[in-house]
């Protein structure tokens, strides 16, 4: 079963990789969290993986859809926060961008979607002494996310690009709803492939 799936997405590579007028693309980006907000202060960025599908080319606009995970760990403070957390930030979107003769190697874009926020701790037991038995907990926060893009064209495959997320959190009622619960703010630079 793996094998043919392995055989299906090579194939799939290798046609996409000969085409001029590919509709998917690649990304890999370095996540940057802003902003005085809970993941902006506590988080720093490690990676993220973004794939594009183009599924309408007009004459001077695509529109598609995209998805995005990234992957941020805590900044972890031992009189503070004594343990690790890891936050896997999930991102489906639709976007636009122009794709303007004029301009024909720089694509503005803007998306709107969805953030689903995954945050796992795992503390160390033992060596905490108010907490001796910690263990593993998850939590998910999620939210409206707003998507505004820049994309250069170094070659007819390669581009570079910086994206800025916006994510509005939608906060439980025991939890305050101020802008550091519930804004968070990630730029994201990085490069992209056409397929």
């Amino acid at each position: 079963m793996k094998q043919t799936f392995l055989l299906a997405l090579l194939l799939i590579i290798t046609t996409k990789s000969f085409s001029q007028d590919s509709k998917f693309s690649l990304e890999l980006n370095f996540p940057v969290p802003m902003d005085e907000n809970f993941v902006g202060k506590n988080y720093n960025g490690i990676i993220d993986f973004g794939l594009k599908y183009r599924f309408t080319n007009l004459d001077f606009l695509n529109i598609g859809t995209s998805f995005n995970a990234s992957i941020l760990k805590n900044v972890k403070d031992d009189e503070f926060q004594p343990f690790e957390v890891t936050a896997f930030a999930i991102q489906p979107k639709l976007f636009t961008e122009l794709n303007s003769e004029t301009i024909s190697k720089c694509h503005p874009s803007i998306g709107i979607g969805y953030t689903f926020i995954i945050f796992n701790a795992s503390g160390v037991a033992g060596f905490d002494p108010e907490h001796p038995n910690s263990s593993n907990s998850s939590k998910t926060e999620s939210g409206i996310n707003l998507n505004f893009g820049f994309a250069y064209d170094i070659n007819n495959k390669l581009f570079a690009q910086v994206q800025y997320d916006f994510v509005k959190i939608n906060v439980d009622r025991n939890i305050p709803d101020i802008k550091y619960n519930t804004n968070v703010n990630i730029l994201k630079i990085g490069l992209g492939y056409q397929l």
